[in-house]
């Protein structure tokens, strides 16, 4: 707790003052850039990833960045999307996974979860991932190539849950809203996004006119 209270006392007197007018324009609302879905692992840190600035991010995060499908579960998921689609109107959703996803291990190892009853019910969301994974992927027994592509495919089966909320499904039948699915691997930095034409994830880097949304049905499974 002493290195938390220390870092408020240094962004008070170092970032905070330096930015005031920033902070003080925030009182009059926001304006987000894009919903970013992502896990809760300590290592990632989306405005750290994409050098954003208070008030240009809408940031939803929980184990395994699951978005249950609608109506499945009354709780924070749901709200966050509606309140990012409908009131705050962002343009753009990413669902981001990364890399050593323990989640991801825990949808794999489900023997690791039989004392982690809260854990192995929340990854039931995930059930589509792990069923792609023992039909589809067989053939994949290294373990870090198998966990790699879980969290890929765990990336497009939540893109395909977003798409059963009303406020995603109306927007996107609109145009007013992009879904994009990406993978960030923090032990190098780099950033995967889905590139429904070439069926797979591709480098970020340089690749804006290539980010299209995904639209991409899943394997059959």
């Amino acid at each position: 707790m002493q290195k938390l209270v220390a870092g408020i006392h240094q962004f008070q007197q170092s970032v905070f003052s330096s930015q005031k007018r920033l902070f003080e324009r925030l009182v009059n609302g926001q304006q987000p850039i894009a919903l970013f879905i992502t896990c809760s692992d300590s290592r990632i840190d989306p405005s750290l990833l994409m050098q954003t600035k208070p008030g240009e991010l809408f940031i939803m995060r929980n184990a395994g960045n699951i978005v249950p499908p609608y109506g499945a579960v009354h709780g924070g998921e749901a709200a966050t999307i509606e309140y990012a689609v409908s009131v705050l109107k962002v343009r753009d959703v990413v669902i981001c996974g990364h890399s050593h996803c323990g989640a991801m291990t825990g949808l794999l190892k489900p023997e690791q979860l039989e004392e982690l009853p809260a854990v192995r019910h929340w990854l039931e969301h995930a059930g589509a991932t792990r069923r792609i994974m023992k039909e589809n992927y067989g053939h994949l027994t290294e373990p870090h190539a198998r966990l790699t592509a879980t969290v890929e495919e765990n990336v497009l089966v939540q893109i395909e849950n977003l798409k059963t909320h009303p406020c995603v499904a109306a927007a996107l039948a609109r145009g007013d809203l992009k879904l994009h699915g990406w993978v960030y691997k923090f032990e190098s930095g780099q950033v995967f996004a889905y590139d429904p034409q070439h069926e797979q994830f591709l480098p970020v880097e340089g690749a804006a006119t290539r980010l299209e949304p995904v639209t991409a049905e899943l394997p059959a499974i």
